[in-house]
């Protein structure tokens, strides 16, 4: 028995020796054993009893750290194919300011519209020659001069619309002419009213002025719907086909579509357009236009204002602030056009005058003269005002808008 209790011990004590030798090995042999990926992560605490044993110097050296930045190397292929797919947007981008091919275009559409020939008087004056072709017609199947000659051209001139106070004094001075040359026959007669005519509305320098040295203002004035801003359209394009450098001031801020009517003949004439904020203040609009006048050397503002009732004291005041600013240097206004539709008779009279008072009125457009029977109002505005007609509208083109004539406009009336 005692030798039995002997042999197990001494198995218990080889088989503890070779297990102790077996973990010995095994600890040195496990940092062999870690994968090489792994050595950049800290690693955990060692065991007290297996730091002895596992020499430090020979274990961290084998673990090559450069690997670890080795994956860092790989996003140079995902950044050189980023330069290389943002070098054609580069190149798009560099590529784009090199194509101004539509400048050209640009460039024609500033170039002014050529205006067509201007029509002629007789052409586009039916309506008020035929309302007087009755009266000249019953005057001439006459032997004699009579009273109702005179009725007849009394009747005719009236209805025309050349007022009762210039028809009176038109047909007083025709009876002094007639006694004095001894006038008996209808035809005679005619013709000496006709000359009377022509003498009174050819007494006027009908010429728009303008200045040299400095830019030119000329300010449109005038009533609702008498055709102001298409008007300094049809001038502008007038004053560009004769060299003037053109800026339109669209000092009309109350109406929404005046800015873009203006900004579309603009475009016919090619010249700079000034515009300001709804409801805003014009004077400042007519300002800046001006401003840009002597920055870009354009020698002529044509400025539009916002049509206004005569009898609104408010409005007119606000006008004569317009005009005030529109004299400030460098800038000088040269005229002031009120615009008459001639449809609108004996009332246009009442109009220029209150504008005249307001503003310094310097001469007429008379607009829509193709579109009425009572051309008799050139006459009424001349005589009455002594303001001069200088420019009349016979229809709706550009073109259209022409020099008043007297003699012509006279003989269109009477043929």
């Amino acid at each position: 028995m005692a030798i039995v209790i002997v042999v197990v011990v001494l198995v218990v004590v080889v088989l503890a020796s070779f297990g102790t030798v077996a973990i010995t090995r095994r600890r040195q042999r496990r940092p062999g054993l870690e994968p090489p990926g792994r050595r950049p992560v800290s690693p955990p605490a060692p065991r007290p009893t297996a730091r002895p044993t596992a020499p430090p110097p020979v274990a961290r050296p084998t673990a090559a750290p450069p690997p670890a930045p080795a994956p860092a190397p790989a996003p140079a292929p995902e950044e050189t194919l980023a330069e290389a797919k943002a070098e054609p947007e580069v190149a798009e981008v560099e590529a784009a300011p090199v194509a101004p091919a539509p400048a050209e275009p640009e460039a024609e559409a500033t170039e002014p519209e050529v205006l067509e020939a201007p029509p002629k008087f007789r052409d586009r004056l039916g309506k008020a020659r035929s309302l007087l072709a009755t009266y000249v017609s019953a005057v001439l199947s006459r032997s004699g001069i009579d009273a109702e000659t005179w009725d007849d051209l009394e009747e005719a001139l009236i209805r025309a619309d050349v007022g009762v106070a210039t028809t009176a004094a038109i047909l007083d001075d025709l009876r002094s002419k007639a006694k004095e040359e001894g006038i008996t026959s209808p035809d005679a007669l005619l013709e000496a009213l006709k000359a009377d005519l022509k003498g009174s509305l050819a007494r006027t320098d009908r010429s728009l002025t303008f200045e040299e040295g400095a830019p030119n203002v000329w300010l449109f004035v005038g009533v609702n719907g008498v055709g102001k801003t298409t008007t300094i359209g049809k001038v502008g394009l007038r004053e560009a086909s004769r060299g003037h450098t053109v800026v339109m001031a669209a000092a009309d801020t109350f109406r929404a579509a005046a800015a873009e009517q203006l900004q579309l003949w603009a475009e016919r004439v090619g010249a700079d357009v000034v515009r300001g904020a709804e409801g805003g203040d014009p004077g400042s609009v007519v300002f800046d236009a001006v401003e840009r006048a002597a920055a870009r050397g354009a020698d002529l503002v044509l400025a539009d204002t916002a049509g206004r009732l005569h009898t609104k004291v408010n409005l007119m005041e606000e006008l004569k602030k317009v005009r005030r600013v529109a004299e400030r240097p460098p800038a000088r206004v040269t005229e002031v056009l009120l615009v008459l539709d001639a449809t609108t008779g004996q009332n246009g009279l009442i109009q220029a005058r209150e504008f005249t008072d307001a503003v310094g009125v310097t001469g007429v457009v008379l607009t829509k003269l193709d579109g009425t029977a009572k051309g008799g109002i050139a006459l009424a505005v001349e005589s009455d005002l002594d303001l001069p007609i200088k420019l009349v509208g016979l229809g709706e083109s550009a073109a259209d808008l022409v020099d008043f004539e007297p003699e012509e406009f006279v003989e269109a009336l009477f043929a």
